[in-house]
């Protein structure tokens, strides 16, 4: 929650740190860029370190890092400054994200995770609806640099909860003689590195640009080095069994896939409602206000879905919601009222809720024995990549901001939208292979899911797994 409330306030406070370290645009965005790189190469580094020397002891580091590194950027001189320590606290961002997922796998029996999966993605919705609330009243108020002190109380909160928490140890997990495997994690580190840079990119230069294309390409060559890499390693990074997990793999790549449409149209819609129709930025906000409300009443809706009708039903049916809500927003124009607009909002958030706990469920609960932390990993590398694609798919279809007519974004939004919806509509392939529901041929054992063997990994067939 403490990620997730950081990044939707510094959208806000990003104006008036322009204006008081007097930067550039560019300068600016890299202090999202920045935070970003360093999140979504080390994510998958930092689940395995946890399930090497314990997830608890890495959220431990990850909070007090990142509280360290935002008051920091709380104090810092200059924007220079403020990007250097923006990649430090990704760097302990990414250490908090998978620790929090494991830690639900290790509290938690596979057929008990629903409701803590659920309220997590609720605890979610919530920070990014307080996020522009909550930066807009810091900012008018305290300036900027408030905003990231904010950070410093939760950090130290949660490392108290930490140090005070007493959790399961799980077997499987520790393993500290053994080394991490350096090559495979600087490896991929390197190839999201340049897949994030390239598609953050596109919004300045477009797809066609040799620096969008040669990122690409660069990407894709280091990528194809990594597999090579980890199929001769004997300690590789993602082991094999994470990889042939099937339904570890589908839920990734339906979080990919829903993500980008999601956040793209979000792209979109923000720029229609303040270019287009000149609403101001928290008046946009309220308009998208919906969407952030199912996502909170809709998760624990979802996980009682997810009980009853099993993993792959549910996502196919909270995919086709986010494409829905796409759709509905891509026939909107500047005569739509607010509460049409705000019910095509309202769709796609109580969809990509559904996805979001089902994906999140599945990935968890079906982690091989001693994979938590690389597999929630994976999984939080796919939530961090998605809106990053989604929004360079956007950028490449939208009119150059500024000097543009009302009506020229107006034409404008609905086929991006469109396309949008098909790259969230993608998701439905990897949604098919998910496990469905399983009959049972009696009344499940009181103590199911606590006495499975350590060497077997849970399968998400049965209509109470999550």
């Amino acid at each position: 929650m403490n990620v997730a409330l950081d990044g939707s306030v510094l959208f806000v406070a990003q104006p008036s740190l322009q204006r008081d370290l007097s930067t550039s645009l560019a300068q600016v965005q890299w202090t999202s860029t920045a935070y970003l790189l360093a999140v979504a190469s080390l994510l998958v580094l930092a689940g395995r370190l946890g399930d090497r020397y314990g997830h608890t002891r890495l959220l431990l580091i990850g909070s007090l890092g990142f509280g360290a590194a935002s008051a920091g950027i709380a104090m810092a001189p200059s924007v220079g400054w403020v990007i250097a320590l923006r990649a430090v606290q990704g760097v302990f961002g990414a250490l908090l994200q998978p620790a929090t997922l494991a830690l639900l796998r290790q509290v938690y029996p596979p057929d008990r995770l629903g409701l803590p999966v659920a309220l997590r993605t609720s605890a979610i919705g919530v920070a990014a609806a307080a996020g522009p609330l909550l930066g807009g009243f810091l900012v008018a108020h305290f300036g900027w640099r408030s905003v990231f002190v904010v950070n410093v109380p939760v950090a130290l909160l949660i490392s108290l909860f930490c140090l005070a928490a007493r959790v399961p140890e799980d077997a499987t997990v520790r393993n500290p003689r053994r080394r991490p495997e350096v090559g495979g994690a600087l490896l991929l580190a390197a190839a999201l590195a340049l897949l994030v840079n390239a598609l953050a990119e596109v919004e300045l230069h477009g797809w066609a640009d040799r620096r969008t294309v040669g990122g690409l390409l660069c990407s894709a060559a280091v990528a194809v080095v990594l597999v090579r890499h980890e199929r001769r390693s004997r300690n590789p990074l993602i082991p094999a069994a994470v990889a042939r997990s099937v339904p570890v793999t589908a839920s990734m790549a339906m979080l990919l896939f829903t993500a980008s449409g999601m956040f793209g149209a979000l792209f979109v819609s923000t720029y229609f409602l303040q270019y287009a129709l000149g609403l101001a930025p928290l008046d946009s906000a309220l308009r998208a206000l919906p969407m952030t409300a199912l996502m909170i009443v809709g998760a624990p809706v979802a996980a009682r879905v997810l009980r009853v009708l099993g993993a792959r039903t549910t996502a196919l049916g909270g995919t086709l919601l986010v494409v829905l809500g796409i759709g509905w927003l891509a026939g909107t124009d500047s005569g739509t009222g607010p509460v049409v607009m705000g019910a095509a909002f309202a769709v796609l958030g109580a969809g990509y809720a559904t996805v979001m706990v089902t994906a999140t469920g599945t990935v968890v609960g079906d982690a091989p024995p001693g994979y938590a932390g690389v597999v929630g990993g994976l999984k939080q590398t796919a939530v961090n990549i998605g809106p990053v694609l989604g929004i360079a798919v956007a950028a490449g279809l939208l009119p150059a901001v500024g000097g543009v007519r009302a009506e020229q974004w107006e034409g404008a939004m609905g086929p991006a939208l469109l396309v949008l919806a098909a790259t969230a509509a993608l998701a439905l392939v990897p949604a098919v292979l998910l496990p469905g529901a399983r009959r049972r041929t009696g009344p499940p054992p009181r103590d199911a899911g606590r006495g499975r063997p350590e060497g077997a990994a849970p399968c998400l067939t049965s209509p109470s797994e999550v």
